[in-house]
């Protein structure tokens, strides 16, 4: 049983194989570089545009402020004792955007509150019942 391969050709094939396998390597190499890096610079476009939102400092004018306040105060009335994570769908708000109308509604004395922190409960101090709006 005699190979046709020689020593010489057997080399070469092995060599080209070696090449293959580099350059494959160096494919799969460098696409995951790109991820990388595009992955890392659509973070960074992200967290910069959360900081650029965060220097703007653009409060809410004061009329949407009473706006909410008033609509968080009917929900309160409606459903006395809750938390602010609760009444917040009822606003239409999320429950860190109801802590300034919340806020300017204790200041006013339309509003009592117990406990702290996750577990506050909200109270309207006039109108302990049901709303009739």
């Amino acid at each position: 049983m005699t190979n046709a391969t020689t020593p010489q050709a057997l080399c070469e094939r092995i060599e080209r194989l070696v090449q293959d396998y580099i350059s494959e390597t160096r494919i799969a190499a460098q696409a995951a570089i790109d991820r990388a890096f595009a992955r890392s610079a659509g973070e960074k476009a992200k967290k910069q545009d959360r900081q650029a939102k965060r220097r703007t400092g653009s409060r809410r004018p004061a009329t949407e402020l009473i706006a909410i306040g008033e609509r968080l105060y009917v929900a309160m009335c409606n459903t006395p004792g809750e938390t602010m994570t609760v009444l917040a769908p009822a606003v239409g708000c999320s429950a860190r955007e109801l802590h300034r109308p919340m806020s300017l509604l204790k200041q006013a004395g339309r509003v009592r509150s117990v406990g702290n922190r996750k577990e506050t409960r909200y109270y309207p101090m006039t109108g302990g019942g049901k709303s009739s709006s």
